[in-house]
């Protein structure tokens, strides 16, 4: 296979102020084949991409491509190399049309010629089969057409090496299947692809091999066919485990019937989102949650409850009391926290240390003109640093320095400290490691056995089933039944889903 080795990495080291984040790594990929690394969120996988396309100079190390040595010290290297990225945040302009997102930044005369650049971009859209206009404005599509476009951008540079970094994350089912067959195309044409993922069961069915790091370490590069599902977790976590069943178990010890105390209720709720009108309530220590496809209406739903988006009908009784929610100020007031479907818009403020995120929504509720001290700023921080073992080197780190799951972390905290009565949770574990999803999963359930009321939302159907008593299944952005108890099983959702009953 050597003659066929397209990328070769051997040795990598990188430092961070305080953190060692990759010692001694190798990675290789062929030519056509999908390449999966894989990883707990902090190991390693996301700054060994950004060391190959140049947004990280690497401290140690080689890197190879088609045999011979490469120095890459910025993305433009790494494109005029042939290596191409699409990451997990999306990161176009929004501002702009489809088709200058998919040009801008290749050359002089792209942009000026728009009669070219937009026929060549539909053209491009069709054959993908991406349903976008050039000329449409980015911000007016759905976030997943957005990763589409991403993508369309990074297939058009005639790339050698494809680096998807969580690409399916926004993507419903029939999305992912129509990025797959493109994946399976491009492989074809001998491009390699790394594919990073949580999603173990899309690993399985589109790729040939699989490197896990952990630590900032090489822990192994293995053929997809020798690497059973939970031998890869247990080398992903660094111990042999049972992922997820043991969550199960606890689930009933968690959720008490003896909870019959209504401590939100919304009828006929709805917003300026478009969803239809919806009926809504939830139980003191009960964790239910919205389920459906892409689009279906699930975050509009938890929006509309929040204030996050303008509510335009309906009733809310708060505690048996009648309440008006006409923003997230109220809500909050209430002792209503929100979780937001995209952390990196909605939630983190890059900039910003670890400390000042955790402490944001508490000082808004005190207000800023009544700043916390020092001290209680670092009380605070460490506290929930320590309880939901959140890896960074400092309580004064940037958030935009951590990893993804990291930072969701954070804004968990953020939440937690407001010590609020009903939490809501919208794709917590979006884009995180297994071992994340895990930590999270039974916080929310240690949660509700101290009486606080959770709504979970995740794009994973087994694991709302792991974590709620009740789903609200909607459709077209309406609410087409609700499932407990016995009716809480995979087939049931779907055919809740399918059938609208």
């Amino acid at each position: 296979m050597e003659n066929n080795r397209l990328l070769e990495m051997r040795g990598i080291d990188k430092t961070f102020p305080g953190v060692k984040a990759l010692q001694n790594v190798d990675f290789s990929l062929n030519k056509g084949e999908i390449h999966a690394l894989m990883g707990e969120n902090g190991a390693g996988k996301s700054t060994l991409i950004k060391v190959l396309t140049g947004v990280y100079t690497k401290d140690a190390g080689t890197i190879s491509l088609d045999g011979e040595n490469v120095s890459i010290h910025s993305p433009a290297d790494a494109q005029r190399l042939g290596i191409s990225t699409v990451y997990q945040e999306i990161t176009l302009c929004p501002n702009l049309t489809v088709a200058e997102n998919m040009y801008i930044g290749r050359g002089k005369d792209v942009l000026t010629n728009w009669k070219k650049m937009n026929a060549d971009a539909n053209k491009l859209l069709t054959k993908l089969d991406i349903p976008a206009k050039a000329t449409q404005q980015l911000a007016n599509c759905s976030i997943a057409v957005q990763q589409m476009v991403a993508i369309a951008r990074a297939v058009d540079m005639e790339c050698k090496v494809l680096i998807l970094d969580e690409p399916t994350s926004s993507l419903d089912e029939q999305e992912v299947e129509k990025l797959f067959g493109l994946m399976r195309d491009l492989k074809n044409l001998g491009v390699g692809i790394i594919f990073v993922t949580h999603f173990l069961d899309q690993v399985y069915e589109v790729c040939d091999k699989i490197t896990v790091l952990r630590d900032g370490q090489l822990v192994g590069e293995y053929e997809i066919k020798d690497l059973p599902r939970v031998q890869l977790v247990a080398k992903m976590l660094g111990k042999e485990m049972d992922d997820l069943s043991d969550i199960k178990g606890e689930r009933e010890a968690y959720h008490k019937e003896d909870a019959d105390t209504k401590i939100f209720e919304a009828e006929q709720l709805v917003s300026d989102a478009g969803i239809k009108p919806f009926d809504f309530y939830i139980k003191k220590g009960e964790v239910n949650g919205f389920t459906g496809l892409l689009g279906s209406g699930r975050s509009e739903c938890v929006r509309a409850i929040f204030g996050a988006d303008r509510v335009i009908g309906g009733h809310v009784k708060v505690n048996g009391a009648d309440a008006k929610i006409r923003g997230p100020r109220d809500a909050m007031k209430k002792g209503i926290a929100y979780l937001p479907e995209d952390r990196k818009v909605d939630g983190i403020i890059g900039d910003l240390s670890v400390r000042d995120n955790i402490i944001l929504a508490l000082q808004v509720m005190k207000g800023f003109f009544k700043p916390f001290s020092k001290a209680q700023a670092n009380a605070f921080a460490d506290e929930y640093i320590k309880k939901l073992s959140i890896k960074t080197a400092s309580a004064d780190t940037p958030i935009k320095s951590l990893s993804g799951g990291n930072q969701q972390k954070v804004i968990l905290a953020r939440w937690l400290l407001m010590h609020p009565e009903y939490l809501i949770l919208d794709e917590p574990t979006r884009g995180i490691d297994v071992g994340t999803k895990v930590d999270i999963q039974k916080l929310v359930l240690e949660l509700a056995s101290e009486g606080m009321s959770v709504t979970f939302i995740s794009s994973e159907t087994d694991e709302m089933l792991r974590t709620c008593s009740r789903l609200i299944v909607m459709r077209d952005r309406k609410v087409v039944g609700e499932l407990s108890g016995e009716d809480l099983t995979q087939s049931k959702i779907m055919s809740t889903i399918a059938g609208g009953e």
